[in-house]
């Protein structure tokens, strides 16, 4: 196998790991009433419905991986990373596909940071398994 077959499959692959992690730790704070406590109405049944296209969706993110910035900081390009899908998000899924409003401000006042916080988890999710599988 190439090398650059390899670096593409290591980023899908850590990407969708990421999804998957993002995906449990948002079905978890619905299940335990974080999101609804705090006013925001994000609260996910585990599906494969639900979960397949969010871990899909991770790893086609995952080839920002690709991009040679900060390799050196984990955390940092993460954040970075994870500022992508969390734009995305904000910006054209949640008020033109499922129509709650910019930012997703109709599921509640705190909904961009929730958003923030769990593209977080896959970027760092994500850059952490990279940054391990890495041949330096």
């Amino acid at each position: 196998m190439g090398k650059l077959t390899r670096k593409i499959l290591l980023v899908f692959a850590a990407g969708c790991a990421g999804g998957l992690a993002s995906s449990i730790v948002v079905w978890l704070f619905g299940l335990w009433g974080i999101t609804t406590t705090l006013g925001v109405k994000i609260a996910p049944a585990l599906t494969p419905g639900w979960l397949y296209p969010r871990i899909v969706w991770g790893g086609i993110w995952g080839f920002l991986f690709l991009l040679p910035i900060l390799r050196r900081s984990t955390v940092i390009r993460g954040f970075l990373f994870s500022l992508g899908p969390t734009f995305v998000q904000l910006f054209i899924v949640l008020p033109m596909k499922a129509h709650k409003g910019l930012m997703g401000i109709d599921l509640g006042i705190l909904t961009p940071l929730f958003v923030l916080f769990f593209n977080f988890v896959w970027g760092f999710k994500a850059a952490f398994l990279v940054k391990l599988t890495r041949n330096n």
